[in-house]
């Protein structure tokens, strides 16, 4: 199982990237809720991750806090932070509630990246994003994501750029993707 990373002080970090889906990354221990290669572990957080507590150093999840139903995040989130060592970080890249409703205010149609063959019309490409076809059940704007993770336990609650971060561990943004119509945000467990 790919799980460790050498860290610059010659230590050896454990890193998890939470609902890898199709795309889990070489070097982190890959978790999702169906198998595939690649993935390390299957299962769906809601059981607990078969992970011991303050074991990983840190976490990254893109687009996958936002499959789990409203009553389900806080507990995910606190699954993730039991795993994270005392000070570890989580980094979430959501979809920004704030940018699509800006730019379907605004009329944008390019925002969007749903095709006219699926939905025309600027409501639908607005609410087939945001719901991804269905598989989304949650939105996130950085004021919600930071109320979900103070509720579990988090602190230190930032807005990250793309590919920046406010932790030690420059690589935790190697998993960050389309930045486009994403917030990112960092806590600490």
């Amino acid at each position: 199982m790919a799980q460790r990373v050498e860290a610059a002080t010659g230590t050896t970090l454990r890193r998890l990237q939470f609902g890898c889906g199709a795309f889990p990354a070489e070097g982190w221990i890959n978790t999702n809720l169906e198998p595939g290669p690649g993935v390390d572990l299957v299962g769906d957080i809601k059981d607990g991750l078969p992970l011991p507590s303050d074991s990983i150093a840190y976490i990254a999840s893109m687009h996958a806090l936002v499959e789990l139903p409203y009553l389900q995040i806080v507990p995910a989130l606190k699954e993730l932070r039991r795993v994270l060592v005392p000070g570890g970080v989580l980094r979430l890249g959501l979809p920004d509630l704030d940018k699509a409703v800006a730019a379907y205010v605004a009329g944008d149609r390019d925002y969007f990246t749903i095709p006219d063959s699926e939905t025309p019309s600027l409501a639908g490409k607005f609410v087939v994003q945001m719901t991804w076809y269905g598989t989304n059940l949650m939105m996130f704007n950085v004021e919600f994501a930071r109320e979900m993770l103070e509720r579990a336990g988090f602190g230190d609650v930032v807005r990250c750029e793309y590919r920046q971060t406010a932790s030690e561990y420059s690589e935790i943004v190697e998993l960050d993707n389309r930045p486009r119509e994403s917030l990112f945000v960092e806590a600490r467990a």
